[in-house]
């Protein structure tokens, strides 16, 4: 299996613009990219045995990186409407 991280210039590639400016401007935004970049840092460390975690929640901490992964792209679409 290849390990990948997912930062949010990957994940967003077509909202580079948006993702710049709300991370310079908008203090929540910068906060769930920053929980978001832990969280990934933090999966793929586990996932390339580099710190030990069980299965549940492993799969805890990847459900909660969809969510702020929704929920990111969710201001970046309306950043990109406005």
């Amino acid at each position: 299996m290849t390990l990948e991280h997912h930062p949010l210039h990957q994940e967003f590639p077509e909202f580079q613009g948006e993702l710049q400016r709300l991370l310079g401007q908008d203090a929540h935004f910068s906060k769930l990219a920053a929980d978001y970049s832990a969280l990934d840092k933090q999966i793929f460390q586990v996932e390339d045995g580099r710190q030990a975690m069980d299965d549940m929640a492993l799969k805890a901490l990847k459900n909660e990186r969809v969510k702020l992964n929704l929920e990111i792209a969710r201001q970046l679409q309306a950043a990109s409407k406005a």
